[in-house]
């Protein structure tokens, strides 16, 4: 498995992209890595095959979301696609093709460190995360974005979780993530009968944070990233993590996990920024901090 470094040693001046270099001599495409200010830009670019995610493209996505969850200076991560489309899921036409099908065994061990890591640390990391969605959100795609804490869709964008149409069950948190957002029944449609989900149904759901009209959904994602860029980084990450421990755990418990976010945002200068903001009514100005 190519090795790459995380993203502090990676990241160069604001607005550098860094991509894996060694993808595009097997037509494996690329993910686009560009640190502008606070925040980080994720580009997702195969786009002869929908933004299909080679290994070589989720072995960046690890690396690159790991560093980001250290690195001091970032403030908000976005992850969108290049062209038409977001991403089509995992490459399985091309890792089952003839003479390429994985040893039995193979998805067991190698999975939960790849592509499986790749949601989790969406879901889990401290900084906020915003998907912006084009074209087809597909599989592993489609996971991804729910995975967001914020995702931006245009109308005319698709969700479909195509796993039982092409014969094998569901991977990538599709079975834990969908229940939460929109419920089992509506779950077993996606993932059992396969129904494509348009953005605007989507957003009816509570699937997706927004749908909008193709030429306003760039706007729309640049208010909302600078809006994230802008709130107290620490205290967002803490209200994250409870809000994702909570929903398997009684009240009790629940404002115990609360009370010990708030232990640790109360030693932030962004908390004594937002109680002198609110002393001398003016906006904050927080620092992440």
């Amino acid at each position: 498995m190519q090795q790459y470094e995380p993203l502090p040693q990676a990241r160069g001046e604001s607005g550098t992209t860094v991509t894996n270099e060694n993808a595009a001599e097997d037509n494996a495409g690329t993910v686009g890595v560009e640190c502008d200010g606070p925040i980080l830009r994720l580009t997702v670019d195969r786009r002869d095959r929908r933004n299909a995610l080679s290994p070589g493209m989720i072995d960046t996505l690890v690396a690159t979301l790991t560093g980001a969850a250290t690195d001091d200076d970032l403030r908000v991560v976005h992850i969108s696609g290049a062209g038409e489309d977001f991403c089509s899921g995992v490459d399985w036409v091309a890792t089952n093709s003839a003479g390429k099908r994985p040893p039995t065994g193979d998805l067991v061990r190698r999975i939960p460190h790849t592509a499986h890591r790749v949601v989790e640390l969406v879901h889990s990391i401290h900084l906020p995360v915003v998907c912006t969605v084009r074209g087809w959100a597909a599989g592993m795609g489609c996971n991804l974005a729910i995975a967001a804490d914020f995702t931006l869709a245009a109308t005319d964008a698709v969700f479909w979780e195509p796993f039982l149409p092409r014969g094998f069950s569901p991977d990538t948190g599709s079975t834990w993530l969908l229940p939460r957002l929109i419920g089992l029944t509506r779950a077993k449609r996606m993932l059992l009968l396969g129904e494509k989900v348009a953005a605007t149904e989507a957003a009816d759901w509570g699937l997706i944070h927004r749908a909008t009209a193709p030429d306003e959904l760039d706007l729309a994602t640049d208010e909302l990233l600078t809006r994230l860029a802008a709130a107290p980084t620490v205290a967002f990450g803490l209200a994250k993590q409870s809000l994702h421990r909570n929903l398997h755990t009684g009240l009790t418990e629940a404002m115990d996990n609360e009370l010990y976010g708030l232990e640790l945002a109360c030693r932030t200068a962004d908390f004594k920024e937002g109680l002198a903001a609110f002393r001398q009514r003016r906006s904050p100005e927080f620092h992440g901090r």
